[in-house]
């Protein structure tokens, strides 16, 4: 009698260690990376690639350039030497109406600033991104009741951003930076004015983003504080090492 050779339990055993991650393509790379302002070197030569899916931390002292990194990422700022390439397109040969573009469908910013428009409710600002892509209004209502939902702030919709605190607003910008659901999130501190049960949650949201394959990229200035990450860098005096 001829043996049975069960070849999917074999197939299934060799795929269950590979790293799938390593074998998407890079969606972030950045090339000998210098920028400065007012004369000042803030980036000497910065290197990076992230890969898709992945999540990354770049830690550093305030002022270490953390946020123009982030902005350089984020097509909001332009290096002045070096390459920066975003999702296999080079930055440098992108206009400014074609940034817009690939920013509002592609990249979801957390800023420490915040940046929410005063005159708006907080649902209303949650739902800019989902206005600005032509998204129709139930279903843009819908998406962004849900995220305030997730974040515990559902109760302040109609509020104004200037009558909650600043912990709610930092929860507010969150939700409005997941709203067009972005291949990549660029978190500026995203837990500094949080508590830990809340930072637990921001972090649990980012994750589960990053799960569905988008690209994370979080600063903090807590150099020592373990985070679910693929990999953790540190900026120190313009240069970028990986740590992790």
């Amino acid at each position: 009698m001829k043996r049975k050779v069960n070849l999917h339990n074999g197939f299934c055993q060799r795929i269950r260690h590979i790293d799938f991650v390593k074998l998407r393509s890079a969606m972030i790379i950045l090339k000998e990376v210098y920028k400065s302002y007012s004369g000042y070197p803030v980036l000497k030569g910065v290197n990076l690639s992230v890969r898709e899916g992945e999540f990354i931390s770049i830690r550093g002292k305030s002022g270490a350039g953390k946020t123009t990194l982030l902005k350089l990422v984020g097509l909001l700022d332009t290096p002045d030497k070096g390459k920066v390439e975003i999702m296999g397109k080079d930055v440098k040969n992108m206009s400014e109406e074609e940034k817009d573009v690939f920013r509002l469908r592609n990249i979801g910013f957390i800023f420490q600033s915040f940046n929410l428009i005063p005159s708006l409710t907080i649902l209303e600002n949650v739902e800019l991104p989902l206005v600005m892509a032509g998204v129709k209004r139930e279903q843009r209502k819908r998406r962004a009741l849900q995220l305030l939902k997730k974040l515990n702030i559902d109760h302040l919709a109609d509020r104004k951003p200037e009558s909650i605190s600043v912990g709610e607003r930092q929860r507010v910008a969150i939700a409005r930076a997941l709203a067009n659901n972005p291949r990549i999130i660029l978190a500026d501190e995203p837990t500094s004015s949080l508590d830990d049960e809340n930072s637990r949650k921001i972090l649990e949201l980012l994750l589960k983003a990053k799960k569905k394959g988008v690209t994370v990229i979080i600063t903090t200035t807590e150099i020592l504080k373990p985070l679910p990450t693929n990999h953790d860098y540190i900026l120190k005096k313009g240069k970028l090492e990986r740590i992790k």
